[in-house]
């Protein structure tokens, strides 16, 4: 999938405005010394979801506390959600050309996103394998086209490609490899998102994967860090959203077919995750995609 450079500048700051109310936005930043684009990003709060780049290149500098990270070509670097960003051109450098996706991650993605290198928050991968290289770049080029697409499920094959970009980068951390989840409750949560609008007793998952309820319990909360219950439900609101993004499917049939039989409780569920009811929040995805 190797873009050249110039469909590269059709994702780029230079040519469209970007905006981060969105699951998955992805572009490409060509910087040069003294051009348009040559200033410091400076989000002291961080944002709300994550971000990651990868340098095409030259070189670039992020503030990291009192001190200052470096990163150049083939090097990845991951911002989680509060960690401040105070990043640009390095001046040793005449450029600084990267790939960047911003997303919120699907939950089962959480434990996939800590790297074993992070200094004050922000994480970094280098990247010496030149098969990966390109692995890596097809799968952010992969990304930006389906981000920028606006054929049907352009977005559910954006989330598709960044969760192989994201399994792919970790990967590359054989540290936090060795804390990958459990996978008897990866079984449990394929089970549950597979039979997402069922009602599910934990004994029957439990006897499922061969463990006591209490103990499966207790392994789900150490591996995710919430209940099965706390997880499931955000995977149903997750699935509502997307049946909002890429259906037209009345609200009510949106609740049934993610478990919720009362349309009330669901709109109650929905506003208390997204902090706007199911009818809002699909108004203003139909505002952003126009």
């Amino acid at each position: 999938m190797e873009l050249d450079i110039n469909e590269l500048l059709n994702f780029s700051p230079l040519i469209k405005t970007f905006t981060f109310n969105a699951w998955v936005v992805a572009g490409f930043t060509p910087i040069s010394r003294g051009s348009k684009l040559d200033y410091y990003i400076n989000r002291p709060q961080g944002m709300k979801g994550y971000i990651i780049n990868l340098t095409l290149r030259g070189q670039a500098r992020a503030k990291a506390g009192d001190g200052a990270l470096l990163f150049r070509e083939n090097e990845l670097l991951l911002f989680p959600p509060g960690v401040s960003h105070h990043y640009g051109r390095d001046e040793h450098s005449e450029f600084w050309d990267h790939l960047w996706i911003y997303f919120i991650p699907r939950p089962y993605w959480v434990d996939w996103l800590k790297w074993d290198h992070t200094t004050h928050g922000i994480g970094k991968t280098t990247v010496n394998d030149p098969q990966q290289q390109l692995v890596l770049r097809d799968l952010f080029y992969e990304v930006i086209r389906h981000y920028n697409d606006s054929v049907p499920f352009s977005e559910a094959l954006a989330m598709n490609a960044l969760e192989r970009l994201i399994i792919n980068c970790f990967q590359l951390q054989p540290i936090s490899n060795r804390h990958a989840h459990d996978p008897r409750i990866n079984a449990v949560c394929d089970y549950l998102n597979e039979h997402i609008a069922q009602e599910m007793r934990i004994e029957r998952l439990a006897a499922m994967v061969f463990l006591s309820p209490s103990r499966l319990a207790h392994l789900f909360k150490n591996n995710l860090g919430q209940t099965i219950y706390a997880w499931r439900e955000m995977q149903r609101i997750n699935r509502a959203k997307w049946l909002m993004q890429t259906t037209a499917l009345p609200l009510s049939k949106v609740a049934a077919s993610v478990g919720y039989s009362d349309p009330v409780y669901f709109t109650r569920v929905f506003r208390k995750h997204n902090g706007i009811p199911p009818g809002e929040y699909r108004k203003r995805y139909a505002a952003m995609k126009g």
